[in-house]
């Protein structure tokens, strides 16, 4: 059952690693495409690639993740301060492309229709409280690491019977 479920992070993150490639070739195509018929001016068209080329970039991390974290055989057996590492990398990553987002958003907005601007708002203050509640989970796990102490961490990885 733990082949299958690692071959199954292995594909997903295949799968990401190319739609992300997708994006990121076919985002300069779409601005040279728009810029060409001239259809819509290439500033705006560039603002908006950043958002396609900011979610590739997030699944590429995604994906790395998986491949790192979830894929390699024997790393079931985890301290807690491998897991803590692994999360705060992965969760960073999405809280900067939430920030990226929200500043292109507000960029795109703020230029068309200034009535619309609570979505990149909200969208930075969701970026602003997945970094509080990030910042949060550092300190509640590292106090936690520190009550269990190194003995009983070298302990949980020697015993694999747990």
């Amino acid at each position: 059952m733990n082949l299958l479920i690692r071959a199954v992070f292995a594909i997903g993150a295949c799968a990401l690693v190319l739609v992300a490639g997708a994006l990121l070739l076919s985002a300069p195509f779409q601005v040279l495409g728009a810029a060409l018929s001239g259809e819509v001016p290439a500033r705006e068209e560039l603002l908006s690639i950043v958002g396609y080329l900011i979610v590739a970039m997030a699944l590429i991390d995604v994906a790395k993740y998986f491949f790192e974290e979830e894929v390699p055989a024997g790393r079931d057996k985890r301290t807690p301060a491998d897991a803590r590492r692994g999360l705060t990398k992965f969760l960073t990553t999405m809280i900067i492309a939430i920030f990226l987002e929200g500043l292109v958003l507000t960029f795109e907005t703020a230029r068309s229709d200034m009535t619309k601007l609570l979505y990149p708002a909200l969208l930075v203050g969701a970026g602003c409280l997945a970094l509080l509640t990030l910042g949060l989970f550092q300190r509640l796990s590292t106090l936690a690491e520190r009550e269990v102490g190194p003995a009983e961490a070298a302990e949980a990885r020697r015993d694999p019977a747990g």
